[in-house]
């Protein structure tokens, strides 16, 4: 899939007041400074789509943005936000929560980790939350430009190892650089097939 169009849609913090259209939706959400609007903006081929910062929490909306005319990227909170207050902290979760459980057009939500990272307990606590609410996800590991080939198989692994000591499978994943536009292909493929597969069980030929 080739992203011939992102448009910006809306920003708010209501899950009531997310699009009423009923096309796919995949949500990208992970921690603070994770690399999410650098990953959002490689995906799409526009340099501020999503707004980077070096200051952890700059997302703290759910951002809405229309991809091909088809199909919805939203751009979630991170959860572990680095400098905020307490009490923005409750209402950002309450709110991601909500969308998680709520969004009935929702296909897929992408957990971004850094893979430089030793599995963190946030991570996988959000992970279980996903698993135990019957939503479904995938992982897409960050920033592998900065480690060597093996690095990056054994922090996988090491990912694998504590997933699998209680899920029966390892969640698909994706391994990531948004300045080498490393793993773009099989994200929007993945995507692509998704939406391609959804279509067939709308549409289904006689």
């Amino acid at each position: 899939m080739k992203i011939k169009s992102a448009e910006f849609v809306v920003s708010n913090s209501d899950v009531a007041k997310c699009p009423k259209s009923m096309l796919p939706e995949y949500a990208f959400i992970g921690r603070s400074n994770v690399g999410k609007s650098s990953l959002i903006n490689m995906l799409t081929g526009r340099k501020s789509l999503a707004k980077t910062s070096g200051k952890p929490g700059k997302t703290q909306l759910i951002n809405h943005f229309l991809i091909n005319k088809n199909w919805h990227l939203v751009d979630l909170p991170g959860y572990g936000y680095a400098r905020v207050s307490k009490s923005s902290k409750k209402v950002f979760q309450k709110f991601i929560t909500q969308y998680f459980n709520k969004r009935q057009q929702l296909v897929c939500g992408f957990v971004l980790v850094d893979i430089r990272h030793k599995p963190q307990p946030i991570d996988l606590e959000f992970m279980t939350w996903l698993g135990e609410n019957g939503i479904p996800f995938c992982i897409i590991f960050t920033k592998a430009d900065k480690l060597k080939p093996k690095a990056i198989e054994n922090h996988v692994e090491a990912y694998k190892s504590i997933l699998l000591e209680t899920w029966e499978d390892m969640p698909t994943y994706f391994i990531t650089s948004s300045s080498k536009s490393i793993g773009k292909d099989e994200l929007l493929e993945f995507i692509d097939g998704l939406n391609n597969d959804m279509n067939q069980e709308n549409n289904p030929t006689n």
